[in-house]
């Protein structure tokens, strides 16, 4: 089963490092050049649904301005989830790459 772009794009910006809500948001929206905006509501109810699908657990929370803040890590489970993914996406991107290179070449015109 594909992975919808916004869990993708939660998943890749932990890959690197325990991060909380706000840096998600930004690091997503830099890792899919602006392509994926995450609403806050948005962010929390998939941080909720990741975390309980074992996909993400929280290291650490901590008391900024009377607010939780909590920091999120990928679990393994999760780490596996995300190269899975990315290794589909490889595979379906290669489908129309390696035609788009076949196509050039002039005996591919015969197909």
């Amino acid at each position: 089963m594909s992975m919808r772009e916004p869990t993708y794009f939660i998943l890749a910006a932990l890959q690197d490092e325990p991060l909380h809500g706000y840096a998600i948001i930004k690091r997503a929206e830099t890792l899919s050049q602006g392509a994926v905006k995450l609403a806050t509501g948005t962010l929390y109810t998939a941080l909720d649904r990741l975390t309980g699908e074992g996909y993400l657990h929280v290291v650490e929370e901590e008391i900024v301005n009377g607010r939780t803040r909590r920091y999120y890590a990928l679990t393994p489970d999760g780490l596996t989830a995300l190269r899975a993914e990315a290794t589909r996406l490889a595979e379906a991107a290669r489908v129309v790459i390696d035609r788009t290179s076949l196509s050039a070449r002039p005996e591919a015109g015969l197909a």
